[in-house]
C-alpha cells in the first residue's frame, strides 16, 4: 500500500515544466528560542505566517492546521468548540506542548497535563511554527512529539482598525475587530471576537443542537524605554460555554450536559541588550483555565463538577552571539502547577508541585555548509526527581542554496500530571517521568527552474515507563513496562503551474505500536489492535488555488483531504473492546474575491459531497455546511 501511494505521488509532483523562482528565506525562532533561516535548522518545522491565515476562511486553528502540515492528525469531538487535539507523529496529545507568546497553554487540571484546540479562533493569530520531534531539550516536560508556537497578531506602524464578520451553516456567526498601531517607541494591539453557533450534534446518535459561544480578547503592548530596555506584554482570554453528549443512546442516557470554562494566558516580559552580543529577558507568565460542568441545564449547577488548573512561571533566557557563527542559548526556569476540582460536590481538593529547569543549545556554523546544535536540558521536580533530556541537530546546505539535509537525535520526558499523582495515585508518589529517545532525517529540495518545492522526512520515536491506567486491577495509574513506537513519513510538496495555478500536496505515513497495551502483563482479550488510538496510517492533503482567467480579483481554492481508518477504543457505555473509524474523503471549496482593493469577499462549501464521517469513535463530524464572510485588507 505504502509503496503504490509514493508512486502516484511522483507521479502528481514531478510532471512539472514551467515554474516560478525560490522562495524568499524563511526566518523562525521556534527551534532553539532564537532568530535563525529555516535553511540552516536542522529539525522539521512548519511555519505557518500571517499571509496564510489572511487567506485562510478556517474559524478555528485546528482545522488550518489539520489540512496544511505533515504528521498532525486532528480530531474532534463532535463539531465546532467541542473537545478537540493535536497529535504530532503519531503520539498522543499529551505529548506536545503549545506555546502562544511564550506562555506553556497545558491545562494542570486536565488528566495528562495537556491541552485541548477547542476554543482556539484564528482571526487574531499572526503565526504558528510546528516544531516535529523531541524536543524536551529545549522545552521541557511533555515535548516529545514535538511543539507548537503560536504567535498573536502586533500593532504595525500607523494605526490600523481592522473587522471580519462570518456567517455561516446551522446558526453560526462570528465577529472580530481590532485596533492596533506602532511607532518607533510604542507598539500595541486589542482585538476582540464574539463566535456563537446553535451547533449540531456532539454525537451521531441523535440529531439534537449542542450550542456553542466564545467570547475572545488578545492584547499586547510593547515600550521601547532605550536602545538597551525593551518592555513587553502579552494577554489572552477566551470565556466560553457548550454543550455537549457523553453518552450513546440508551434509556438512561442525558443529553443536556452543559459545560462553561475560562481560558487565559498573560505575560510580562522585560528586555536588555547591553550590546549586539548579549540579549537578557525576564519573564513572568501565568495560565489559568477553569472548567464547571453541570448536569442539567438551568440547573444552578447544583451538581457540578468544577476543575481549575493555575501556572505560575518565572523565567529567565539569554541569548550570547560569540561571533556570526558561533551562538548559545541559555536559560532558568521555574514552574510552579496548581489544581483543584470539586467533583460532585464532595469535597474540594487542592495540590501543587513545581519544577526548576536550566537548559542551554549551542549553535555552530563548522563550514560554509554544516549547521549544528547541541543542547541539553534538566529538570528538577518535586514529586518525580530528576530528569535531563539531550538534542543535537545537523544541516548540511549545499553550495546552490536549493538543498538541504537536515537530521536530529534527541531524548525527553514528560512528569506525571498532577491529576495522576493526587487523582489516580492517590498520592503514594510512586511515579517517575515517562522517558524518550527519537531521530529523524530528511531532504529539502527546491527546483528554481521548476517551481517546485520538496521535503521529505523519515521519523522513528519511541517512549517507555509508560503512565497508563489500562488493564490495572485498582484502575490506577502506573509506570507499565510496554514500550511506545511510532515511525514513519513525511512528505511536503510546493507546485506553481503558473500564477493561476498552484498545487500544496502533502502526505503522512505513520506506523505506530501501543506497547502500554500490547505488552501489559494484565492485558485482555478487548485490546485486539497494536495502534496507538485515531492514528491513520495514512494521510493526504491536496490544497489546489486558481485565479478564474478574466477575473484577476476571483479566487478559487479546492481542499480535498483523505485520512485511512484509524483503532478507536468503543464508548465506554457499551463496550472498552477496539473498535475501527472508517476512513474518509473531505472536499471543502472557498472563493474569495477583492473588492476595492480593501475588502475580501469569500464564500465556503465545507464537506462538499456530505460525508458522514467520525475523527473520535461516536462522534460527528461537521455535515455540509455554508461560510460567508466579509474581510477588510491591510
Amino acid at each position: 500500500m505504502l509503496k503504490k501511494i509514493l508512486k502516484l505521488l511522483i507521479i502528481l509532483i514531478f510532471p512539472a515544466k514551467e515554474l516560478f523562482a525560490a522562495d524568499v528565506p524563511v526566518i523562525v525562532i521556534a527551534p532553539s528560542k532564537k532568530a535563525q533561516s529555516v535553511s540552516t535548522v536542522g529539525t522539521s518545522v512548519t511555519v505557518l505566517n500571517e499571509t496564510f491565515f489572511q487567506n485562510s476562511n478556517e474559524l478555528f486553528l485546528g482545522d488550518a492546521l489539520a489540512t496544511n502540515s505533515t504528521s498532525i492528525n486532528f480530531f474532534q469531538n463532535g463539531g465546532q468548540g467541542q473537545t478537540s487535539a493535536i497529535q504530532l507523529r503519531g503520539l498522543p496529545k499529551r505529548y506536545s506542548t503549545v506555546y502562544i507568546d511564550g506562555v506553556k497553554m497545558s491545562d494542570p487540571a486536565s488528566v495528562s497535563n495537556d491541552y485541548d484546540f477547542n476554543h482556539l479562533l484564528t482571526s487574531q493569530i499572526a503565526r504558528v511554527e510546528i516544531l516535529k520531534g523531541n524536543q524536551s531539550s529545549v522545552y521541557g516536560s511533555g515535548a516529545i512529539g514535538g511543539t507548537i508556537n503560536i504567535t498573536t497578531k502586533k500593532g504595525q506602524p500607523g494605526f490600523q482598525k481592522n473587522i471580519q464578520y462570518n456567517n455561516a451553516s446551522h446558526g453560526t456567526n462570528n465577529l472580530s475587530l481590532s485596533l492596533s498601531g506602532a511607532d518607533e517607541n510604542d507598539n500595541f494591539y486589542i482585538g476582540l471576537e464574539r463566535f456563537q453557533t446553535d451547533g449540531m450534534s456532539a454525537m451521531t446518535h441523535n440529531d439534537e443542537e449542542d450550542r456553542y459561544r466564545n467570547n475572545s480578547l488578545v492584547a499586547n503592548y510593547a515600550h521601547k524605554f532605550s536602545d538597551k530596555i525593551k518592555f513587553e506584554s502579552n494577554l489572552r482570554v477566551a470565556e466560553t460555554y457548550s454543550q455537549y453528549d457523553k453518552e450513546v443512546d440508551t434509556s438512561s442516557a442525558d443529553h443536556s450536559e452543559e459545560l462553561d470554562a475560562l481560558q487565559s494566558s498573560s505575560n510580562i516580559s522585560l528586555v536588555y541588550e547591553p550590546n549586539n552580543q548579549f540579549t537578557n529577558k525576564l519573564t513572568l507568565a501565568n495560565t489559568y483555565i477553569e472548567r464547571i460542568a453541570a448536569a442539567t441545564p438551568n440547573s444552578g449547577n447544583a451538581a457540578q463538577d468544577n476543575y481549575y488548573g493555575d501556572r505560575y512561571a518565572f523565567i529567565y533566557s539569554g541569548n550570547y552571539n560569540f561571533n556570526l557563527d558561533n551562538s548559545i542559548v541559555f536559560g532558568f526556569e521555574r514552574e510552579e502547577d496548581q489544581m483543584g476540582y470539586n467533583k460532585d460536590m464532595t469535597g474540594r481538593i487542592d495540590n501543587h508541585a513545581y519544577v526548576t529547569s536550566s537548559y542551554f543549545d549551542y549553535q555552530s556554523r563548522f563550514t560554509n555548509n554544516i549547521y549544528a546544535t547541541f543542547g541539553s536540558r534538566f529538570d528538577e521536580h518535586k514529586h518525580s526527581g530528576d530528569e535531563e533530556a539531550h538534542r543535537a541537530t545537523l544541516a548540511y546546505l549545499f553550495n546552490d542554496k536549493s538543498t538541504k539535509l537536515k537530521s536530529s537525535y534527541a531524548t525527553g520526558f514528560r512528569f506525571p500530571s498532577l491529576y495522576e499523582f493526587f487523582y489516580q495515585d492517590a498520592g503514594t508518589h510512586n511515579l517517575v517521568a515517562e522517558k524518550s529517545e527519537g531521530f529523524d532525517f530528511g531532504i529539502e529540495k527546491s527546483f528554481s527552474d521548476l517551481g517546485l518545492s520538496i521535503d521529505a522526512t523519515y521519523f522513528n520515536l519511541k517512549y517507555y515507563d509508560t503512565l497508563e491506567a489500562w488493564n490495572t486491577s485498582s484502575w490506577l495509574v502506573k509506570n507499565l513496562p510496554g514500550t511506545v513506537k511510532s515511525q514513519g513519513l513525511e512528505l511536503v510538496s510546493k507546485w506553481k503551474k503558473s500564477d493561476k495555478l498552484n498545487f500544496d500536496l502533502n502526505y503522512t505515513y505513520t506506523s505506530t505500536y501501543d506497547g502500554a497495551e500490547q505488552d501489559d502483563p494484565d492485558k485482555n482479550e478487548s485490546y485486539h489492535d497494536a495502534r496507538m488510538v485515531r492514528v491513520p496510517r495514512n494521510i493526504i492533503n491536496l490544497v489546489t488555488n486558481m485565479k478564474i482567467p478574466g477575473y484577476k480579483n476571483l479566487d478559487l481554492s479546492l481542499s480535498t483531504k483523505w485520512s485511512d481508518n484509524s483503532r478507536d477504543y468503543g464508548n465506554g457505555n457499551r463496550t472498552w473492546r477496539d473498535e475501527t473509524i472508517d476512513d474518509y474523503l473531505v472536499n471543502d471549496l472557498s472563493i474569495k474575491y477583492n473588492l476595492w482593493n480593501t475588502y475580501n469577499l469569500f464564500f465556503d462549501i465545507n464537506n462538499i459531497l456530505d460525508e458522514k464521517y467520525e475523527t473520535t469513535r461516536d462522534y460527528s463530524q461537521m455535515d455540509r455546511s455554508f461560510n460567508f464572510g466579509i474581510r477588510r485588507v491591510y
